[in-house]
């Protein structure tokens, strides 16, 4: 007789859980990040590495001096390094996850945002990349982003990081209003 996937121990059962008790993620990232720190002696976060990234990849078409003349990348020296490889692992542990967990499902509209804006693919498409631009330019003009300053800068208690991360998730509360309301929901 098999035993339901609720009653299973063990690590390959943990593995495979569809949800995680948020207190115990919370100590995961926390320990990540000391992690982290003990061991390249670098912050979590994404979002300065994805522009280092991005003008690395520049500078393979138009060179590097070309690159490092934007007032920007003379600051943020494009590179490929650790932080680009957390970039790529976050993407492939997130799809790991998902595939331990039998959740893992392509959808190019996904259900909620069906269910309000219609099925159009472009239009998804275009909101989910106009999106992405716009809050990594916020991320960049805030210094950090979710994982910088939510998670790394936060757990040092800069109080620049708390701002952020108030703002954002405020910021993420009217957004999630505006965008998925019914019809008869006024803000």
């Amino acid at each position: 007789m098999e035993s339901s996937p609720c009653c299973q121990t063990g690590p390959s059962a943990l593995l495979k859980r569809k949800s995680w008790n948020p207190y115990a993620v919370g100590v995961g990232i926390g320990v990540l990040s000391w992690l982290a720190f003990l061991v390249v002696n670098k912050p979590i976060g994404m979002s300065t590495e994805i522009s280092k990234f991005s003008g690395w990849f520049a500078s393979l078409f138009v060179g590097m001096e070309r690159v490092t003349a934007n007032g920007y990348w003379s600051g943020t020296k494009p590179s490929f390094g650790y932080e680009t490889i957390f970039l790529l692992m976050t993407a492939v542990g997130a799809l790991l996850s998902s595939k331990l967990s039998g959740t893992f499902s392509f959808e190019k509209v996904p259900a909620v945002w069906s269910a309000h804006h219609g099925p159009g693919v472009a239009k998804r498409m275009i909101t989910a990349f106009l999106g992405g631009i716009i809050i990594l330019y916020g991320a960049r003009l805030a210094g950090g982003c979710t994982s910088g300053h939510g998670i790394s800068g936060t757990l040092q208690l800069a109080v620049s990081s708390w701002v952020f991360f108030i703002s954002m998730f405020a910021s993420g509360i009217v957004t999630a209003a505006l965008t998925f309301r019914n019809k008869t929901t006024r803000l």
